[in-house]
């Protein structure tokens, strides 16, 4: 098994690769132009083109759901948006959040956070900042945003807990997040989660569901609810790589199921340092 910073490695380097790609090489490798799914990291992401502010440019097809569209985002707010990738999140808050608004993107990888930049300076967003850095130890003050979002993103993370401690932390007290994510019920077969390409395309990473939103509660949210739930189906043509046939079938035949939740919480009200909760 490998270390926790030997993940994040493999996580900057194979998102470093999607970034540095023609974008139109990057959607042709993926189950959404209906032609193949020769990549675990693109099979599941939810169309934004129905979404104010959306930009094909910055979308990257690498989420697996839509949190900005569930994440009640007022004129005004200030949105914190983790893993922002080449911005696509970004620019949708923005145009919830409007000019009074402000909204921050934080990446750990470098390139990714020049792609977001470009893209933001092409469109004269000066409300938009993207910020490099880890989203176990945010680049951001305490008791900021008023809301988080993240789009497939904690899975890749070993330390989950630690992000939703963080999340908290920047919250002000009463403010919300919304985020989409992968999770499991049932235990995947090991073929699949010793692959490090399971591990960067956001299945092997993931963790059961009910586990999932216990962190939430011990972090010290409340009001959780599930805003949306979708099956992920793995395509044999994924499956086949790391399955032989005898364990494929018996894969396709388990009660293990792999998902997409949209998640959302609150940071209470009377959360203030030196309360307990932040």
């Amino acid at each position: 098994m490998k270390t926790a910073q030997e993940l994040k490695d493999l996580v900057k380097q194979k998102y470093s690769e999607i970034a540095l790609q023609d974008q139109n090489e990057n959607r042709a490798s993926c189950c959404g132009s209906g032609e193949c799914s020769t990549e675990v990291y693109n099979i599941m992401s939810d169309s934004y083109e129905n979404l104010e502010g959306y930009n094909p440019e910055a979308d990257l097809g690498l989420g697996c759901g839509l949190p900005t569209e569930y994440a009640l985002i007022k004129e005004g707010d200030t949105v914190l948006d983790l893993g922002s990738g080449a911005g696509n999140d970004c620019f949708v808050a923005r145009a919830q959040t409007g000019v009074k608004g402000k909204v921050i993107g934080v990446d750990f990888t470098p390139i990714m956070i020049e792609k977001a930049r470009e893209n933001g300076e092409k469109r004269e967003f000066n409300n938009v900042e993207f910020r490099l850095g880890d989203i176990e130890k945010l680049p951001v003050s305490s008791n900021l945003v008023d809301v988080v979002v993240s789009n497939c993103v904690l899975n890749l993370v070993p330390n989950k807990k630690g992000v939703f401690d963080e999340i908290i932390r920047v919250l002000k007290p009463g403010g919300h997040f919304s985020i989409s994510d992968v999770v499991l019920i049932g235990d995947l077969p090991l073929e699949l989660t010793q692959q490090a390409e399971m591990y960067a395309g956001c299945v092997s990473g993931a963790i059961q569901k009910e586990a999932y939103l216990d962190l939430i509660k011990e972090s010290g949210f409340v009001g959780i609810e599930i805003q949306k739930e979708k099956p992920i189906l793995l395509p044999d043509d994924i499956l086949k790589n790391y399955l032989g046939d005898e364990a494929l079938v018996l894969f396709k035949n388990s009660n293990i199921g792999i998902f997409s939740i949209t998640v959302f919480a609150k940071k209470p009200n009377n959360c203030n340092p030196g309360t307990g909760c932040c």
